[in-house]
């Protein structure tokens, strides 16, 4: 089935929303270039990795590209789908971790008034944003926005996330573990380190990432039946798509653990300001033993201290070992808004 697309681009309350067919790439530079100065600069934001989830996964939908301004001022853009009476963030929870709008430091009081002006004579009965970071200002201004204008509007806890804040040393991140996570994770190491060769090294350039993205795929499909569950076709065509586009932006590293020169484990990982973000992994189990998945998401994070990264993101999910490598609690949340 075709797809509409439109951008929608609101100006001052007074005047008629005006709209007009758009791609991507019309809004591609504006959009990186704001992105930066937004409450929220994070890579599930991208233009790119956005559009990529999009071409891939948005049939049957009405794409809805707005640039919100007010009386010719920029505030923001607004990336969302319409779909069967709902309006809703591109990409879907299984595989972006993280949705928000795109809103200019100190354009907020402006923006989501705005934005409901332009949304509200579109045919919807629901708006559902789901993944929305805390501290983010639409949990605070799109509520109360929607809710003085009658809405029935709930906010609530979606997941978490978990990072860890990054000091300037190796050292001084294993003093930040406790006594016990820090002596079982120097033995892991020490074990891998005397029983086999390894080795730990990331490729970044676009060709090497797709020549290593089937041995990416092949571990993360060994490393669990939920995982080989998870990599559909549908969803390895977007991995393609998406690592090969991420690292032509220097975004992009997909790590691998060598042991006796075998790849046993891989991590990919967003390299994107002052953050490492864990995307996915896997590793084979027959080297179960030697810990290499977690030993590998460790040397992740040791070569994110050494470049001088600030924060390292695990990204969706509270499992156990996150806390034992430090990470604490991110709540994202889900708001909908209802006629």
């Amino acid at each position: 089935q075709s797809r509409r697309v439109s951008n929608l681009v609101a100006r001052e309350m007074s005047l008629p929303v005006a709209a007009c067919e758009v791609t991507f790439e019309t809004l591609r530079d504006l959009w990186e270039s704001i992105l930066p100065s937004s409450s929220f600069d994070n890579c599930f934001l991208t233009p790119g990795l956005q559009r990529i989830w999009w071409d891939q996964f948005g049939r049957d939908a009405e794409l809805c590209l707005m640039e919100v301004r007010n009386d010719g001022d920029l505030q923001g853009i607004a990336p969302l789908m319409f779909r069967d009476g709902t309006l809703s963030f591109l990409g879907d929870t299984d595989l972006f971790d993280y949705h928000d709008f795109v809103v200019l430091r100190g354009k907020e009081e402006g923006f989501y008034p705005t934005l409901m002006d332009c949304l509200e004579p579109r045919g919807w009965h629901t708006i559902e944003l789901t993944s929305i970071p805390e501290g983010s200002p639409t949990l605070d201004h799109l509520p109360r926005v929607a809710g003085a204008r009658g809405y029935v509007v709930e906010v609530e806890q979606e997941d978490v996330t978990m990072g860890a804040a990054l000091p300037n040393t190796w050292e001084a991140y294993l003093a930040s573990l406790s006594r016990k996570d820090r002596h079982e994770l120097r033995r892991k190491m020490r074990r891998l380190s005397y029983q086999v060769e390894s080795r730990q090294y990331y490729l970044s350039s676009p060709e090497a990432v797709e020549e290593g993205l089937p041995d990416f795929l092949r571990l993360l499909r060994l490393s669990g039946q939920d995982k080989a569950q998870f990599m559909t076709e549908e969803r390895e065509r977007f991995f393609y798509s998406m690592a090969v586009d991420m690292a032509s932006q220097g975004r992009l590293k997909l790590y691998f653990l060598e042991v006796n020169g075998v790849r046993a484990a891989a991590a990919l990982c967003f390299d994107y300001g002052s953050s490492l973000l864990l995307y996915n992994s896997g590793y084979d189990t027959e080297y179960a033993s030697l810990s290499v998945g977690l030993l590998l998401k460790v040397l992740c994070l040791k070569e994110a201290i050494e470049a001088g990264k600030k924060h390292f993101n695990f990204l969706r999910g509270s499992e156990v070992y996150k806390y034992r490598l430090g990470a604490v609690d991110e709540v994202i949340y889900t708001i909908s808004a209802t006629r």
